[in-house]
């Protein structure tokens, strides 16, 4: 199975985020192939790819999305990639799981009003599991 994760990398995070999608790409590499696994990278995040253009990132990721059986998307932090992301994943009528960490804050109604995904909200990282783990389950 080919899995494409997906998470805020250039946009806003929170301390905890980097731990979080560690973990929970490596809890996905039990279920198949992540695509994305290089995004949890702390040098990756910090640094960035600087040894291909902004398109060729574009395209590289869009072609790993639409061969991929299903997306989850780590949606805790505000992210115009990740909702890009998801975007062209509901277009292409992909499998998504979108997993955001419990918040008082308001989260975008173009994710959670949106009948094309799965939205799941945990507590902690075996909270997220658990959901990865019934979604793939259930799918």
């Amino acid at each position: 199975m080919k899995i494409y994760y997906a998470m805020s990398i250039s946009g806003a995070h929170r301390n905890e985020s980097e731990e979080i999608n560690l973990q929970l790409i490596e809890h996905l590499k039990g279920y198949g192939e992540v695509l994305t696994e290089h995004f949890a990278n702390p040098f990756y995040k910090k640094v960035g790819e600087t040894r291909i253009s902004d398109k060729q990132i574009h395209d590289r990721d869009l072609a790993w999305l639409l061969s991929a059986d299903l997306i989850v998307a780590e949606v805790s932090n505000i992210s115009f990639g990740v909702g890009y992301e998801i975007g062209r994943a509901v277009e292409n009528k992909k499998k998504i799981l979108c997993l955001r960490k419990k918040s008082p804050e308001r989260l975008s109604a173009m994710i959670s009003g949106c009948e094309n995904l799965t939205l799941r909200i945990y507590n902690s990282v075996e909270d997220a599991k658990n959901h990865i783990n019934e979604f793939i389950k259930n799918s």
